[in-house]
């Protein structure tokens, strides 16, 4: 069996498929390096969605249109979610070789991860809406929010050239 890299829908000699048997046909790595940011692209769309949405309910609480039970157990189910979607995009990246990118993103998952798993025992969740209003929390929780929403962007458009260039060198 021989493997053969060619873009999807090419032909190839028969002769050599009658002296060494069937190929197998992968379909072009650049394609699939396509695939991988068009991936990373709609992950970081979520990611910037819930990044607005979380300014946006801390912004609430912060305008007291919201109490803080309701906005810690909004922002809370989101926390999963968010660090997933983070560590599915250093993945990918680290994956597909891209290096730069996975050490951009890198920074941000390891962040998600440490802040998750160091939550207190008698905590709700990363946002807890008994500590919420002490200590000047909800203004580091709203500027961490925009930090990711400028990070957030940032990689979108860092996925979109990528996506761009993977489409036109394929």
């Amino acid at each position: 069996m021989r493997i053969v890299l060619q873009p999807l829908g090419g032909s190839t000699n028969t002769y050599w498929s009658s002296v060494f048997g069937p190929e197998v046909r992968l379909p072009n790595p650049g394609a699939m390096e396509a695939v991988v940011f068009i991936v990373s692209l709609a992950d970081c769309c979520a990611l910037i969605f819930l990044s607005v949405y979380f300014i946006i309910t801390l912004s609430d609480l912060e305008c007291d249109y919201i109490n803080a039970r309701a906005c810690c157990s909004k922002l809370n189910k989101w926390i999963i979610p968010e660090m997933v979607a983070q560590c599915l995009s250093t993945m990918l990246m680290m994956v597909s070789m891209h290096w730069f990118i996975f050490l951009l993103n890198l920074p941000v998952a390891a962040w998600n991860i440490y802040r998750y798993t160091k939550v207190p025992m008698g905590n709700m969740g990363v946002f807890d809406p008994t500590e919420i209003h002490n200590r000047g929390l909800l203004k580091s929780h709203m500027k961490e929010a925009m930090i990711k929403l400028g990070y957030h962007l940032l990689c979108f458009f860092i996925y979109l050239y990528s996506m761009i260039l993977a489409l036109i060198n394929d």
